[in-house]
C-alpha cells in the first residue's frame, strides 16, 4: 500500500507524467528490447512500428491511475490487457523487467524532475498495478488448467487440416499432439499461438473461429503482405506442422438475452461466426452484417448459408461488397453506414457486436450511437493493441 506521502506525490506529478506518457512508452519498448532481447518475441513488430503498442500501454497506465481507488472497476478496465497477457503466457517474473525499463524510460524523458521520492512513488504505483495483474492472470491460469481438457502454460498442437476460406483467409484446424480432449472456451474469444519461424519463436493471438467441440480448435488467418506470422502460416504451414497454444482469453462474449446485430469487416468475421452460432442455438434473433472487399474476399459464405437454412426464422445475413455488383451475391454494394445499419438494427435495445479495421469500427460505433444504441450495448474488440475508438 502506498503511503500518504507517495499518494500526494502521485497526485502532484500525474499531470506531468500523463502529458509525456506516450513519449515515455515509446522510449520504454526499445529500452526493454535492448536490455532484455529475449522478450522481443512476445511483441508484434508491426504494432511496434505503428506506435499502437506504446499508445495502448499509455492508455492502460492512465486508466489505472484514474480508477485505482475502485479495484473492481480497475480490473474491468484492464480486462483487455489481461486477456492479451494470458494469450502470451505472461508470468510474474516478466513484471520486474517491465518495471525496471518503465522507470528508466520515465527518468530518460523527465530528467531531473524525477527525484528519488518521485521515483519511489511511481515504482510503488507500478508494483501495485503489477500485483493486481499477476493475481488475476494466475487465477485464470489455475482455473483453465483445472477445467476438463485444460492445461498449464503451452501445449503442443498440430495442424490437422487447412482450408482456404477466401482469397486472403485460410482456416487451420488444430488438434492436440497428446490426443487428449481440449477445453471449451467462450465463443468470441481468441487463443495464443507460439510458432517457430526460421528457428525463432513468434507469438500471435487469433480468434477461435468456430464453436467448441472438445477435440480441436479452429483459427482463421488473413494473409497480410507484411505479416511475419500470417505469411508463414499461409505459405509454409502444412498439415502435420506442430505449434503450441496458450489458454483462450478475451471479453468479446455474449451477454444478455436481447436480439443481436453482429457486424464485421474483413477478417473481423472470425469471432462473429461462433457468436452467431451460439446465439442461434439459444434461440436469439441474429442480424448478421458482413462487409468484404469483393466476392473473392468473402469468407465463410457456405457456413453462413448453412446457418440460414438451419435457422430461417432467426437468422438474417446481409452481405456488403465494397467492389463488384449485386449479381455476384451481395445484398448491397458500398460501405457500411448509418443508413444501412438502421435498416437491420432490430431495435435500439439490441446488443451490437462489431469487429474490423479501426476506421470501420469507428464508423459503426458512431452510427450505432446516433441510432440510440447505448454504450453498454455496443461491444467491440481490437485485433491489435486496444485503445478507445475515438482517441485522438
Amino acid at each position: 500500500m502506498l503511503s500518504s506521502t507517495q499518494e500526494q506525490i502521485l497526485a502532484d506529478t500525474a499531470p506531468i507524467v500523463a502529458e509525456h506518457l506516450e513519449t515515455i512508452t515509446a522510449r520504454f519498448y526499445p529500452l526493454m528490447f535492448e536490455r532484455y532481447p529475449e522478450v522481443n518475441a512476445l511483441f508484434n513488430a508491426s504494432h511496434q512500428a505503428s506506435g499502437n503498442q506504446a499508445r495502448a500501454l499509455a492508455g492502460a497506465v492512465l486508466q489505472y491511475v484514474q480508477l485505482r481507488s475502485n479495484p473492481a472497476e480497475a480490473r474491468a478496465a484492464l480486462s483487455t490487457a489481461i486477456g492479451k497477457h494470458i494469450s502470451l503466457g505472461i508470468q510474474p517474473d516478466h513484471y520486474p523487467i517491465v518495471g525496471e525499463c518503465l522507470m528508466a524510460a520515465i527518468g530518460d524523458v523527465l530528467g531531473d524532475a524525477v527525484t528519488p521520492d518521485v521515483a519511489d512513488a511511481w515504482e510503488a504505483l507500478y508494483n501495485e498495478l503489477a500485483g493486481l495483474l499477476i493475481d488475476v492472470e494466475q487465477q485464470h491460469y489455475h482455473d483453465f488448467a483445472n477445467r476438463p481438457g485444460g492445461w498449464q502454460g503451452r501445449r503442443a498442437f498440430r495442424i490437422r487440416s487447412r482450408r482456404p476460406e477466401s482469397a486472403v483467409i485460410t482456416s487451420f484446424e488444430l488438434e492436440p499432439v497428446d490426443g487428449e480432449p481440449v477445453a471449451d472456451f467462450q465463443p468470441g474469444q481468441y487463443i495464443g499461438v507460439r510458432l517457430e519461424i526460421n528457428g525463432e519463436p513468434v507469438y500471435r493471438h487469433y480468434s477461435l473461429s468456430d464453436v467448441p467441440n472438445g477435440r480441436t480448435y479452429r483459427i482463421s488467418v488473413k494473409r497480410e503482405s507484411e505479416g511475419h506470422a500470417s505469411r508463414f502460416l499461409h505459405d509454409e504451414a502444412q498439415k502435420g506442422l506442430e505449434l503450441e497454444l496458450l489458454p483462450p482469453a478475451g471479453e468479446l462474449t455474449l451477454t444478455g438475452q436481447e436480439p443481436l446485430l453482429l457486424i464485421s469487416g474483413g477478417v473481423g468475421q472470425t469471432p462473429m461466426l461462433p457468436l452467431a452460432k451460439q446465439a442461434l442455438e439459444q434461440g436469439r434473433p441474429v442480424a448478421y452484417l458482413h462487409a468484404a472487399r469483393s466476392r473473392q474476399h468473402h469468407a465463410f459464405s457456405d457456413e453462413i448459408q448453412a446457418l440460414q437454412a438451419q435457422y430461417p426464422e432467426h437468422f438474417n445475413p446481409v452481405v456488403i461488397y465494397e467492389e463488384g455488383d449485386i449479381s455476384e451475391g451481395a445484398d448491397a454494394i458500398g460501405m457500411v453506414d448509418q443508413t444501412l445499419l438502421s435498416q437491420h438494427l432490430p431495435a435500439p435495445s439490441a446488443r451490437c457486436y462489431f469487429v474490423g479495421p479501426e476506421p470501420f469500427m469507428q464508423t459503426v460505433d458512431a452510427a450505432l450511437e446516433a441510432l440510440g444504441v447505448s454504450e453498454s450495448r455496443r461491444h467491440y474488440e481490437h485485433f491489435g493493441p486496444a485503445r478507445p475508438l475515438r482517441a485522438a
